[in-house]
């Protein structure tokens, strides 16, 4: 016999799983609108290249010469957007494409394992499937640097110079491994797993600030879609061990122009507190980096190593004009050996 006391309880807990269907049924339809409106007022920027399989990748070419200038943004949610504050005085002297990886932004999601080798096949056919030809100068910044040598590695011939901005090194594990600890979160990935219910886009606003040198139009565009992008950027960064491993393979740029540029800021508190280091460490840290460039700059005959005092790891955000005058000196470097 059923008492008050047990339907009271079973009243409640009826009442507590309709409340938590309603929730789930509007954060879906939260996602669905948020990704609706992305969609129709951020437009993506130059065109959308089929490179198969049913899927297309955003490219984004501005300007005309040569030799090409292709831009690699590293481990973020911006994609082409990365290089706003750079494509266009670089476009002023020479074509120039920027692009956003599988996942990212407006391009479409790949089945393949994220990382290196998806990163250089996909953007291999989405020039050459817009008509973009070589040569081309790589410019990638953080683990894109390692994904333009990827490139350089299995199209050499296409490749006439090259740009590392704050790059990864094939070896940054082993060699800072003493002073950082895991930093993922587990609130990371439970804010990924819930995406589709709205929690990402509610939380973007929070999650992704206002950075130098970006437009309120272009953070309003990162934002609306962060839902997918940062889904992307925590598998690629899963998969950030492999794409080292697969880079320590090929450290030879022969005599292509070369520039590797390093952030010298001091890390802030938040960063700091983000690895969990000591400020000491952190010195240490940078010192170890440095030297790190410094290596990779040797990997060319014709390599130069500048140091950039007053910016952080984005130099394209903090420094914009640094990279744009790194860009130019090897777009020229090109244009005198091929006359």
């Amino acid at each position: 016999m059923k008492t008050p006391r047990h339907r009271t309880l079973r009243a409640g807990l009826a009442a507590g799983a309709g409340l938590a269907a309603v929730a789930v049924l509007g954060g879906v339809a939260y996602e669905q609108i948020g990704r609706y409106r992305a969609a129709r007022d951020f437009p993506p920027p130059g065109k959308m290249v089929d490179v198969g399989g049913g899927r297309r990748i955003q490219l984004d070419c501005r300007g005309a010469g040569s030799p090409t200038v292709v831009f690699e943004a590293g481990l973020s949610v911006d994609g082409s957007l990365s290089w706003s504050a750079v494509q266009p005085k670089v476009a002023a002297h020479t074509r120039a494409c920027a692009y956003s990886r599988a996942g990212l932004m407006w391009s479409d999601l790949s089945n393949a394992p994220p990382g290196a080798a998806q990163a250089v096949r996909d953007l291999r056919t989405a020039l050459a499937n817009a008509g973009e030809r070589g040569p081309f100068v790589l410019v990638g910044q953080s683990l894109g640097g390692l994904y333009s040598v990827g490139f350089t590695r299995d199209f050499g011939a296409e490749v006439a110079g090259l740009v590392l901005v704050d790059p990864s090194h094939p070896e940054q594990v082993e060699l800072v491994a003493s002073f950082m600890t895991e930093t993922r979160s587990m609130r990371s990935r439970i804010g990924v797993a819930l995406a589709p219910f709205g929690v990402l886009r509610a939380a973007a606003p929070a999650l992704l600030q206002q950075a130098p040198h970006r437009t309120a139009h272009e953070m309003q565009a990162i934002r609306a879609y962060a839902s997918k992008s940062l889904r992307t950027q925590l598998a690629e960064s899963d998969a950030t061990n492999a794409s080292l491993a697969e880079a320590k393979a090929f450290r030879d740029l022969g005599d292509r122009p070369l520039v590797v540029l390093t952030a010298m800021a001091p890390f802030t508190a938040a960063e700091l507190r983000g690895m969990k280091i000591t400020p000491e460490q952190g010195r240490q840290v940078q010192a170890i980096w440095k030297h790190m460039h410094e290596e990779m700059a040797a990997w060319s005959s014709r390599g130069r190593h500048l140091l950039v005092a007053d910016a952080g790891h984005d130099i394209q955000l903090d420094q914009p004009q640094v990279v744009v005058d790194a860009v130019l000196s090897v777009v020229e470097a090109v244009r005198k050996d091929r006359r």
